[in-house]
Order: C-alpha cells, then structure tokens, then sequence
C-alpha cells in the first residue's frame, strides 16, 4: 500500500459538504477516500472518452477495408516527404 504525498483542496459550501459526507456515510467510507474514489472514477471517464474512438460497425469495415490498400500519398504529402528527405541529406 502506498502512502499519499500529495493534497487537493477544495472549497464547497455546507450544503455540498453534507451531501458528500452523508454519501460517504451511507457506503461507510471516510470522506476523503469517498471523494478521492469518486473524483478518480470521473477522471478515468474523461480521459477515456478522449483517448478512445468508437467506430459502428460499417465504419470498422470501412476503416479496415482503407488499412488493406496500399499506401499513396497525395501530391502534398509526396512533395513534404521529399523536401524531409532533402533536408536529411545536408
């Protein structure tokens, strides 16, 4: 088990502050491991839904049918490949 080091202080008024602290009581926690449980599980939720991409289903095969062709680039990204190549070469 490790031992915290750091703090996060917040500010709430009393009524919030009651509410949190009878959340806790009816799951039998200590305030601060209820608050830290559930602003951890809301933290996880927010970077998952901006780490991860849900596709429906004609998109997965849409998405993985582009995967199996073969790579072109256009003529932008030849242009840029080539002057990066340039650049290598000094």
């Amino acid at each position: 088990m490790s031992t915290a080091t750091a703090r996060l202080d917040l500010r709430l008024n009393a009524r919030d502050k009651d509410r949190i602290a009878k959340a806790a009581a009816l799951r039998g926690m200590a305030v601060s491991t209820f608050v830290r449980d559930a602003v951890l599980r809301e933290a996880d939720t927010a970077i998952t839904a901006n780490t991860i991409t849900m596709l429906s289903e004609q998109e997965s095969r849409r998405f993985l049918a582009a995967l199996d062709q073969p790579f072109q680039p256009n003529d932008r990204l030849f242009k840029a490949m080539k002057d990066a190549a340039n650049l290598i070469k000094r």
